[in-house]
């Protein structure tokens, strides 16, 4: 699957919901499908500067391919990191560079989070950039 079917993959998804309470709802579920992440990892250079929760956010490359691997403890914080991560997740750091991250607007994220969890949102996009611009 490409990027951009990715990220249409993602908006249709959320379009099926008419109410944001749903939506949240969706989030909750993607966060409880976040693979385990070990407590060893949840280590002060992982953490995700700028988040009101604390997001850990740890990659591998592998063929050329960034792999997130993430977790948070706050529940609708880790439903936005594993929407992330589902999305950018076995990428090139070209691919990331590339993306406007506009996925998040065209779904209404941002505009209907807390100003500090859409905070925590523009930090995590931000972090994931900067480990695909550092592994090009």
């Amino acid at each position: 699957m490409t990027l951009l079917e990715a990220e249409n993959s993602v908006i249709e998804e959320f379009s099926m919901y008419d109410e944001w309470l749903d939506k949240y709802e969706y989030l909750i579920e993607l966060g409880k499908s976040l693979k385990d992440y070990p407590e060893s990892a949840k280590t002060d250079d992982k953490l995700i500067k700028g988040c009101q929760s604390r997001v850990w956010l740890d990659y591998r490359i592998e063929d050329g391919k960034i792999y997130f691997n993430a977790d948070s403890d706050a529940i609708i914080t880790k439903g936005i990191i594993s929407l992330l991560i589902g999305i950018y997740s076995g990428r090139t750091s070209q691919e990331i560079m590339s993306s406007d991250f506009s996925v998040v607007e065209k779904i209404g994220l941002k505009e209907n989070l807390s100003p500090t969890r859409a905070n925590g949102l523009v930090s995590m996009i931000e972090k994931i950039r900067e480990i695909a611009d550092r592994n090009a």
